[in-house]
């Protein structure tokens, strides 16, 4: 809020009261730019209120949201049924730390492990800690069950691959952005190209201190690359031959968003690790985790790992709520459902436009044409049209709405969308 000054005269006397106002749209991004990292290029839009699929802005003007915060907020923006948990969680305990047990804490492992089918759940909060925690358990097991001489436990990752940016997760990546100028790395990581089982199979019998293998069943922030039919069953063959553990990062995969429960789930194949986040939280409070058999989850004893904020009341409670909501309203179906008119819909645009629509379920990625237009600039066109998503790799506009989103809005959404592309220029 700013204040100002007016000056009012009542019976004669003169006073100066100060009025506030709030700041309007241009003064909050400048106060941001202002106090803030720019190590993030925002839509030049500043939002303040949520509700399913819509946004509104500070100056009321409502919008499709397409993005759901990277695919975070499947439930839908302040879904009641979270709200109503947060508050009363809120009001009766929020944080102890894993000192001391609390009862969210298995009730949340225990839903989990009955639904997805693993004998343990360890809670995280953001996905980037849920990546690094599933490494620290490979390495773990390679030392203590796989006999791996120490310090040798090596990590294969697919290029392309993004699962965060601590200097774990920049040290496993690909794209220059990402770890240009903060080395030095985290040794023992390597990289083999995605959706190739000859190269991995390579990697694996060249490097017997390979103990895990890391990847995206679908990926996400690489532009939505979805593998040939076929690559997980290898991917599970070969790490089951060359006793590799099988790390799935469904961070963004994960929990309805592909038309399936999980990502892996549509070619019936089981991880050894899954890592789960986004989701998991319903935009409410950060919540991940991974999931593994005792054999693995147990060769982490008292005292080798913690979180502070891991495993707090609220977290887990909010967890458990958000992933009943999705297994509930049969989001999994809808998602489904809806990918394929997704699909059907942005296939029909002429290649000049776009070269190529790439997704499942609700996680689509269409690749504009570089000659006709950068993928910011549409972004740019879709906001003022009333709809909200970003670009990834320059080119490639995100639709990964929440998993709520009905079939009329949906194609309100994908009208908007194809109206602003075919009248762009």
């Amino acid at each position: 809020m700013n204040s100002s000054v007016m000056r009012l005269r009542i019976f004669g006397l003169t006073k100066e009261v100060n009025i506030k106002r709030s700041l309007n749209t241009q003064e909050l991004i400048e106060r941001d730019d202002r106090y803030g990292g720019v190590h993030f290029k925002p839509l030049p839009v500043v939002l303040s209120k949520g509700e399913g699929v819509h946004l509104w802005d500070v100056e009321g003007k409502r919008y499709l949201d397409f993005l759901a915060g990277f695919s975070t907020v499947s439930q839908g923006h302040c879904h009641p049924r979270l709200v109503k948990i947060m508050k009363e969680q809120v009001g009766k305990l929020t944080h102890t730390s894993r000192a001391f047990y609390s009862e969210p804490h298995g009730a949340l492992g225990e839903y989990l492990t009955k639904l997805l089918g693993w004998d343990r759940f360890l809670p995280m909060n953001t996905g980037v800690e849920a990546g690094d925690t599933a490494i620290k358990v490979a390495r773990r097991w390679a030392y203590r069950v796989k006999k791996i001489p120490a310090d040798q436990a090596t990590v294969v990752f697919a290029k392309g691959n993004f699962w965060g940016r601590s200097i774990a997760a920049l040290s496993a990546s690909t794209d220059p952005n990402c770890y240009t100028d903060f080395g030095p790395y985290v040794p023992r990581f390597d990289k083999v190209p995605y959706n190739d089982l000859d190269a991995l199979e390579k990697k694996f019998q060249q490097d017997e201190t390979v103990c895990a293998f890391m990847m995206e069943p679908i990926q996400g922030e690489a532009g939505v690359v979805v593998p040939d039919d076929g690559y997980l069953k290898g991917v599970r063959k070969l790490c089951t031959k060359y006793n590799i553990l099988w790390i799935a990062d469904e961070i963004q995969t994960g929990l309805c968003r592909t038309g399936k429960r999980l990502a892996v789930d549509h070619e019936d194949e089981r991880p050894d690790i899954l890592i789960l986040g986004k989701a998991l939280s319903g935009g409410m409070y950060p919540v991940s985790g991974i999931l593994a058999d005792d054999h693995i989850m147990l060769c982490l004893e008292t005292g080798t790992h913690g979180s502070t904020f891991g495993g707090s009341p609220l977290g887990n409670r909010v967890a458990v709520e958000a992933v009943k909501i999705l297994e509930e309203e049969n989001l999994a179906e809808n998602a489904r459902k809806l990918g394929e008119i997704v699909r059907k819909t942005l296939e029909k645009l002429p290649k000049d436009i776009a070269t190529e629509f790439r997704g499942r379920g609700l996680l689509g990625g269409l690749v504009i044409n570089k000659d006709f237009a950068k993928g910011w600039d549409i972004c740019l066109k879709l906001k003022e049209a009333g709809l909200l998503t970003r670009p990834a790799h320059g080119q490639i506009l995100r639709i990964s709405p929440p998993l709520v989103i009905t079939k009329e809005q949906l194609e309100e959404g994908l009208d908007i969308m194809t109206t602003v592309l075919r009248n762009y220029k």
